[in-house]
């Protein structure tokens, strides 16, 4: 018995150091190659996928076969749908509802079902058919997004709203997530309509459950956890609800990311929202990386100069169809030629989404794997030719518009600059009073607080303000901080406030900052972090009470200034570097 156990160890730590081999491995392969593409400016998405491709089993090399690998890649598409779920809470679908969910639902069923026609007609089963069109109807956010942004066009007309509808075509997958599992259960038209009709009643009940569980218990019990003031246990709390729901909706026979879109609009609807985003971000990002690395593993070059005739129409069919559709769509709102062929040129790319549809339907045994390289290849290739065609937007489109620019009646119109807001951290009293000022002169702003009772103060104010710690890397980059016209720094924790400017010195330095400091060395600490005025407290007391005895002693208000600027001027880190000298 002992020497039978102690073959079980050692086999076990055997395996162990097998699997701990193959993930440094997988590690250190994943570092070269994304860092590779990001130097180069291509999306990661593409890096993890031919990181799948270079450890797969059908390529020269090693090979990377980790057993809790796919379950646990599995969870990046749950968290990728907990993030879309926050930013499409139920208020904001209702604000979206004439603009991009109209035109956003309409790509997807059009496009859907027009491929749907060309792959069917082609000699593929209906089922295959209905696969191929809701893979080739997903477009990229993530390579539009970047793209965008390299160009300087996220905040143009097209640019905002060809992101807007890929970020929504990502909210349409989840019906498809619930539909393709069933499509693979049973096949007979009759049985197949009523586990459809049983799928959806399961969907409604476990969207409801997460609703109501939502309403009533999400915002008490992150209410509890932020008092703590410990963001280890916020993103305790934040990995919890997720998986939870999850769980809850696995549990009804349904997808593990569906959960995971359920519990994100709930919370999309709270002051936590931001912070939320910031705390999975670091997860999500991982676990989806391995999830694109799983099916990079899944593609097999090979098998290309066998399907090359089927790929090609279809990357084709792809491109051609949802720029056609999104164009066409788009210009019957009223939207001149020009916008709407550069918005349609947007989204004609392929999309991480269609690859998780692929990978869901191989996994639910709707289409062969001969069929899932077609899928796979397609949208791969369509990956690098959108690519193109999103940076060189501006001048395809040109040449395919046939008419002259004009305003758009039916969608608003965008601001090439949009009206920047003022970011505030902290919303104690200074915090406060510098809002009650912006307000009062009419300047946008949003404002920050690790305190949840300052957080429902502010917005009991009527203030846009919410749970966050703005010190933090994440959040400052899910609420886009690049876009301000100003950050101001209103708390006093010396630490947090460097970390701030720190961040925003590395990323975006166009952004000012103004600081508060408690005394004239950390007034010079952040000035030496790069923050444009950093105003000790105690000092601009003494200061604010000397003016008001110059002025009751008569002296002229231009003089007084001008004798507060220059102490001003000449006190602050002049008087610290003669007291270090000292």
């Amino acid at each position: 018995m002992r020497r039978r156990a102690r073959r079980q160890a050692f086999a076990s730590i055997k395996t162990m150091m097998e699997n701990l081999t193959q993930v440094l491995l997988l590690l250190a392969v994943a570092i070269a190659v994304v860092v590779t593409f990001q130097r180069l400016h291509v999306p990661t998405s593409l890096g993890y996928l031919l990181v799948g491709v270079i450890l797969g089993p059908h390529t020269v090399g090693p090979t990377v076969s980790v057993p809790e690998f796919e379950t646990l890649a599995e969870f990046g598409v749950v968290f990728l749908l907990f993030t879309i779920g926050l930013n499409f809470s139920l208020p904001q679908l209702q604000v979206l509802r004439h603009q991009v969910l109209g035109l956003g639902t309409g790509q997807v069923v059009f496009t859907t079902f027009l491929v749907g026609i060309f792959v069917w007609l082609a000699g593929f089963p209906v089922l295959v058919a209905f696969v191929f069109g809701a893979v080739f109807a997903q477009s990229s956010t993530t390579i539009i997004g970047s793209l965008l942004t390299e160009r300087g066009e996220e905040n143009t007309q097209h640019g905002r709203l060809g992101l807007a509808m890929s970020v929504f075509q990502d909210v349409t997958a989840v019906p498809f997530l619930v539909i393709i599992p069933v499509l693979g259960a049973s096949v007979a038209a009759n049985v197949l309509a009523g586990t459809l009709g049983w799928a959806i009643m399961k969907a409604a009940v476990a969207f409801m459950l997460v609703f109501f569980a939502g309403r009533w218990l999400l915002r008490p019990l992150f209410h509890l956890v932020s008092e703590r003031r410990s963001l280890e246990m916020f993103t305790l709390a934040v990995l919890l609800v997720a998986l939870l729901a999850a769980w809850t909706t696995n549990s009804f026979g349904l997808s593990l990311a569906f959960g995971g879109f359920l519990a994100g609009m709930m919370l999309g609807e709270t002051e936590f929202r931001h912070q939320v985003e910031s705390s999975i971000r670091p997860f999500r990002d991982v676990l989806l990386g391995l999830f694109f690395i799983g099916i990079g593993m899944r593609f097999d070059p090979a098998v290309i100069p066998s399907i090359w005739h089927w790929t090609i129409p279809g990357m084709l069919l792809m491109l051609s169809s949802k720029t056609l559709i999104v164009a066409a769509m788009v210009r019957k709102t009223g939207v001149d030629s020009l916008l709407a062929w550069r918005t349609g040129l947007l989204l004609s790319v392929g999309g991480e989404f269609g690859l998780a549809l692929v990978a869901v339907a191989l996994d639910s045994s709707v289409i062969d794997l001969e069929q899932g390289q077609i899928a796979i290849t397609s949208v791969l290739l369509s990956m690098i030719a959108g690519a193109i065609l999103i940076r060189f937007n501006g001048p395809i489109a040109s040449r395919l518009a046939s008419a002259p620019r004009a305003h758009a009646p039916g969608i608003p119109e965008l601001s090439e600059t949009p009206e920047k807001q003022v970011v505030i951290g902290g919303y104690g009293r200074a915090g406060h009073t510098i809002a009650v000022l912006l307000h009062s002169s009419g300047v946008p702003f949003v404002a920050f607080d690790t305190d949840p009772k300052r957080v429902a103060q502010g917005r009991a104010d009527g203030y846009p303000v919410s749970y966050g710690d703005i010190s933090d890397s994440e959040l400052l980059s899910a609420v886009h901080v690049e876009r301000a016209s100003l950050m101001v720094i209103a708390f006093a924790e010396a630490d947090s406030a460097l970390r701030a400017i720190s961040y925003l010195r590395r990323t975006c330095p166009q952004v000012p900052v103004i600081a508060r400091a408690r005394d004239l060395e950390m007034s010079a600490r952040l000035l030496d972090a790069g923050a444009v005025h950093a105003y000790p407290e105690a000092i601009e007391a003494s200061l604010r009470l000397g003016a008001t005895a110059l002025q009751m002693l008569q002296v002229p208000l231009a003089d007084i200034d001008q004798v507060i600027q220059g102490v001003r001027d000449w006190g602050y880190k002049p008087v610290l570097e003669e007291g270090r000298d000292t």
